[in-house]
């Protein structure tokens, strides 16, 4: 399984940036799809999740900012960010699950900056 994570950059207070994760060696239909970030020298922290199912979820830092999505016949995760915020900044990375086994993009990097 392998996770390609882009769509990163700099942008400004209230900017809008949108990622895109797309999956090889397993179908997000089966394997539910998530976001995580990580600050400079903070721990990494879960953004939003698209189950297998249909179902999502939301961190309540990011809940009304941020939509999470999915292109089925791309077999790819889009995370919308919108308004962002300085305390934004960090490294996104896009996860799943498959037979127990966590797999993890590279990350792309996000900076909210002024």
């Amino acid at each position: 399984v392998q996770l390609q994570a882009s769509g990163g950059g700099s942008v400004q207070p209230g900017g809008s940036l949108r990622l895109s994760c797309t999956v090889s060696g397993t179908l997000i239909t089966t394997n539910g799809v998530a976001w995580h970030r990580q600050a400079p020298g903070g721990q990494r922290e879960w953004v939003a999740t698209f189950a297998a199912g249909g179902a999502t979820g939301y961190a309540d830092s990011v809940k009304g900012r941020f939509a999470i999505s999915r292109d089925v016949d791309k077999n790819t995760v889009y995370l919308q960010m919108d308004s962002l915020k300085s305390e934004d900044t960090g490294v996104y990375m896009c996860t799943c699950m498959r037979r127990n086994q966590r797999f993890w993009g590279q990350g792309t990097q996000v900076t909210v900056s002024s």
